[in-house]
């Protein structure tokens, strides 16, 4: 790395979190300033965000473009699916989580068919599912698949999955919200229609929009698909070309701090770099939380290098609200389960931190144990037995 990790100003705690995240001194500074949104200077930050973002694709990045989208995550994915998915198409949804399952929500609302792939809190779907799926229904389109599903931490074989849809002539969308940026999805070999993320993730920056990195001809070919005036990433995308501008009033100040971030993400080593600070900051915090007993949801091969969630111990004396409490005081945030089956919690590798930080968590969640009278974290029997079972 080029520059030090430091702590965050003002006493805040470390978010150890999937995003929003901590963010840098220099991305905050990056906010002090206000932009006219139809000035020049500020038509130049977009255009300098879209390429840089269009250049982190790698190889294969030149038959793309890149469309920014205000509002949350959720608010970009539904772009995407709102915009590529035409209204007599049908989506294939791959989930094994709560953001897989929101993706069939959001179609379900749109009134647009599709079917689900539930894989469950534990398992990826694998490319020989979706391939026979794809070969008994060939009303299916298209396929959405989620990159990393933060609500486990469980990295999906993104690559198999694209063989099988490229091999049955389907179209690819990818949630890449919480991934871009930290792990390489170049579309040379990895063929995909559209791929989707937000500021606020790998790239370090802040909550404000999201981006869509489309096919030029798959954005050419969807006018006239969305069901939203304000989520149309065609639309968007064509006054942008045209203007340089946003079509409604663009988040000035988050654009600001994302570029800072981009330029940081850059002196890192770019995708290489952020993602191999990520995987060291979770074999620390893997390694030291299992010497304390804990145990992870996920078989080793599925952890990501993004978040990993862990089983709640089996001491009755532990309770998550008062361990989360005690982190918090200590200065780190952690994140709630959202798993249907077990008690869990998940710890975040992402964002301005390195594994000296992941180290001291460790040893705070260690003095929290010790604070609520917990001997050892050593998860319930029953959860070590289905994961088990599960992957067998």
């Amino acid at each position: 790395m080029t520059h030090p990790i430091l702590p965050p100003r003002f006493g805040e705690p470390y978010l150890l979190t999937p995003g929003p995240l901590t963010t840098s001194a220099a991305v905050k500074e990056a906010m002090l300033r206000d932009w006219g949104s139809w000035d020049g200077d500020f038509r130049a930050m977009t255009a300098e965000m879209r390429a840089r973002l269009l250049a982190m694709l790698g190889e294969g990045a030149g038959a793309f473009d890149c469309v920014p989208m205000q509002g949350s995550g959720t608010f970009a994915v539904e772009a995407m699916l709102g915009t590529f998915l035409p209204p007599d198409g049908k989506a294939l949804v791959l989930a094994n989580g709560a953001y897989g399952l929101r993706a069939a929500n959001i179609l379900r609302c749109m009134g647009r068919d599709h079917v689900v792939l539930d894989k469950g809190d534990y398992l990826p779907p694998r490319g020989e599912e979706v391939a026979g799926i794809l070969a008994g229904d060939p009303s299916i389109t298209h396929v959405l698949a989620v990159h990393c599903e933060t609500s486990s931490g469980i990295l999906n074989p993104v690559e198999e999955i694209a063989e099988a849809v490229a091999g049955a002539g389907r179209k690819l969308l990818i949630d890449a919200m919480s991934s871009f940026g930290a792990i390489d999805l170049p579309p040379a070999t990895v063929p995909y229609e559209a791929i989707v993320s937000s500021a606020n993730k790998c790239i370090e920056g802040v909550p404000g929009f999201g981006f869509v990195l489309a096919r030029r001809d798959a954005l050419e070919a969807a006018k006239g698909n969305c069901h939203s005036l304000s989520l149309d990433l065609h639309a968007q995308w064509a006054h942008m070309e045209r203007t340089g501008q946003w079509r409604f009033t663009p988040p000035t100040h988050a654009v600001a701090a994302f570029l800072e971030a981009l330029k940081a993400h850059e002196a890192e080593g770019g995708v290489a770099g952020r993602g191999a600070r990520y995987a060291r900051n979770r074999d620390v915090m893997v390694e030291g939380m299992r010497a304390l007993g804990f145990e992870t949801l996920l078989e080793a091969c599925w952890l990501s290098p993004i978040i990993v969630t862990f089983f709640c111990p089996a001491d009755p004396r532990f309770a998550f609200p008062r361990f989360y409490d005690l982190m918090k005081q200590k200065g780190f945030i952690i994140y709630p389960g959202k798993l249907t089956v077990v008690d869990s919690f998940r710890i975040g590798c992402i964002g301005q931190m390195d594994e000296e930080v992941m180290a001291r968590a460790v040893r705070t969640a260690g003095e929290a144990l010790t604070e609520m009278g917990v001997a050892t974290a050593v998860p319930p029997e029953t959860a070590l037995k289905e994961r088990a079972r599960l992957a067998a």
